[in-house]
Formats: structure tokens, C-alpha cells, sequence
């Protein structure tokens, strides 16, 4: 979670935010909430795989991981483990700026949360979308 975290006003964190809506739109049944401390969670079926927040240091994002992910991501800048739920593998980063990398982290979150037909759904567009069209050998 965000520390001293509240509803997303600034600029940056709104720009976050869209960043955030533009992929969860590729992803089925995402709900987006604000919940009890003002934190915009995005959840699939009930369960949060995204939440985000702004503070007096500027935007930040946490999202659902494993803990060997979160292992290697938090070696790196800008990624820390999140406070009080990072011992479940969450990971926060401040003001995110490569969006290419944490599209796939945000990505892989939703799986993790999100129920076995969806993570389905969503693995077989992307198996059909990967191979390329039959075609005859003569």
C-alpha cells in the first residue's frame, strides 16, 4: 500500500492512472475501486492486483507478485517492497517510468489474482495471437 497515501490528484498520478486503465482495458472482468484509505485498487473478481496512490513523494504503484519476483525486482530502482503487505510478494514503484516492463508486471498480477477460466481466456488469446497461420505443404 501506499504510505500516507490518498486519492490520485496530481498530474503525474493521473497520468499514472491512465497508463494503468489503457492495460487493464485488454484484460477481462477489471474493476476498478477506491477504496477505504483512498487507494485506486484494480481487482479482478475480488481480488486487488493493482493499487495505487498519491503522497508528498508523488505517485506510486504497487502491484500482486510472487516473492522470487520480488526478490529480483527490488535489487533494482525504482521498486521497493510494499509496506505491510509486501510479505505476500507485493511490489511498489515510485513514479514508474519504464511502462514497457511493468505492462507485463502488471499483467502477470492479474493472473496471479484472477480466477482460473479468466487466466484461460486470457493465456489463449495470447497462444493464438503468437502462432502464425497454418498453411499447406504440397
Amino acid at each position: 500500500m501506499v504510505p500516507n497515501g490518498k486519492s490520485i490528484t496530481s498530474k503525474k498520478g493521473l497520468a499514472m492512472l491512465e497508463k494503468v486503465r489503457r492495460i487493464c482495458r485488454s484484460l477481462p472482468e477489471v474493476e476498478e475501486i477506491v477504496d477505504g484509505f483512498g487507494h485506486t485498487t484494480c481487482k479482478v473478481k475480488g481480488k486487488s492486483f493493482i493499487i495505487m496512490g498519491d503522497s508528498d513523494e508523488g505517485p506510486s504503484l504497487s502491484f500482486k507478485s510472487n516473492r522470487e519476483t520480488q526478490a529480483f525486482l527490488i535489487q533494482q530502482e525504482p521498486f521497493s517492497k510494499t509496506p505491510y503487505i509486501g510479505q505476500h510478494g507485493w511490489v511498489s514503484v515510485k513514479e514508474p517510468e519504464n511502462w514497457g516492463m511493468l505492462e507485463g508486471l502488471l499483467k502477470e498480477a492479474y493472473l496471479r489474482a484472477a480466477p482460473k477460466r479468466l487466466v484461460e481466456q486470457v493465456l489463449g488469446k495470447r497462444l493464438q495471437q503468437s502462432i502464425p497461420p497454418q498453411t499447406e505443404i504440397e
